[in-house]
């Protein structure tokens, strides 16, 4: 997926957190949101998500050399973050079927494969509400790494994540480079080291 921001910008009351944004994303680029805790990462990833509006300015989304209408992204991106919420009462299985229902699912891979590879084996049953931090981070990334869209988008992905975790995080998310469009929102170079680019979001801010 292809994106375009132009002269992007976001306010909450009267106080600018950035402006001036004009970014062409290619296809299957990957590329890290960066700069310091404040900064506006995490809102302007959010707006590519289409989770926030912007206050000015427009994003164009095009696949395949066609222009996407808002509609036509439902289904396309897939999104982890640790303030995404779960639902808590749905078992570990239960929680990846639901999901898969709402958007597609790789087809290379298997649930039972996908909670195996997440570390999360002998989990199947288990309510989520009784996950540490740590295996809920790991499910959500599972959700958005796995599910069959162009374009993934994770804001701060390695939060609540150990190092052994975090080490299963870059091994992970190294799979998809090159397959589709991938954007990292942090200020940890670790979670985006091996991406093409970066934006400071920081200098946009006025």
């Amino acid at each position: 997926m292809q994106i375009t921001l132009s002269d992007i910008g976001k306010k909450f009351n009267r106080q600018w957190v950035f402006k001036g944004i004009n970014l062409e994303i290619s296809s299957q680029q990957s590329l890290a949101l960066v700069g310091n805790n404040g900064s506006g990462k995490s809102t302007l990833i959010q707006i590519i998500f289409n989770f926030q509006t912007y206050s000015k300015g427009s994003i164009n989304y095009w696949l395949n050399q066609k222009l996407l209408t808002e509609e036509e992204l439902v289904g396309k991106i897939a999104f982890a973050a640790p303030y995404l919420e779960l639902f808590e009462d749905f078992t570990l299985i239960e929680m990846l079927q639901f999901h898969f229902k709402l958007i597609p699912k790789q087809a290379d891979i298997s649930l039972e494969e996908m909670i195996s590879n997440g570390g999360l084996g002998g989990q199947e049953n288990k309510a989520v509400k009784y996950f540490s931090s740590g295996m809920k981070q790991r499910l959500k990334l599972l959700m958005a790494v796995y599910a069959d869209t162009p374009l993934l988008l994770l804001d701060e992905p390695c939060s609540n994540l150990d190092n052994q975790g975090i080490e299963w995080y870059r091994n992970l998310v190294q799979t998809q480079l090159k397959k589709r469009t991938i954007i990292i929102a942090s200020n940890q170079l670790f979670e985006y080291d091996f991406c093409d680019s970066t934006l400071s979001v920081q200098d946009f801010k006025p």
